[in-house]
């Protein structure tokens, strides 16, 4: 029986950037719970802060469909997965470097999602997640 090494990268690759979407997820998913806990301190819960842990959540939630599904061979979901990959790191970014809409902790759980972004984007426009959809 012979064993596909382009096939078994695939399915670690797969699992790779699975993980880092679950992870973002879980991440997200706290950190609404925290904002929900703090509710009533202004001073760590603005509207902004609402508003992006709720957007966060959601989009994270729609990525890991999009993961599930380019997993299973979807184009239109892979081409999905690398474009909100991409575009929610470039927010996490300008985030992180805008001075006063968001408290620090949100700037810290934002960077941390920021760097599991980073290793999915890098993953999914590697050449090789690359090549299974383009056949070459």
């Amino acid at each position: 029986m012979s064993i596909n090494p382009t096939a078994s990268r695939t399915s670690s690759t797969w699992r790779s950037v699975t993980l880092l979407i679950t992870a973002y997820l879980a991440v997200s998913v706290l950190t609404l719970a925290g904002i929900i806990a703090l509710r009533n301190n202004t001073a760590a819960v603005n509207d902004a802060v609402w508003i992006r842990g709720t957007v966060v959540v959601a989009s994270a939630v729609l990525t890991l469909s999009f993961v599930r599904r380019a997993a299973r061979g979807s184009a239109r979901a892979f081409l999905r997965l690398r474009l909100v990959t991409a575009i929610m790191l470039v927010a996490i970014v300008v985030i992180d470097v805008l001075p006063g809409t968001f408290p620090l902790w949100m700037k810290v759980e934002q960077a941390i999602c920021g760097l599991l972004l980073l290793g999915v984007v890098l993953l999914v426009n590697g050449k090789h997640l690359r090549s299974v959809f383009t056949g070459a």
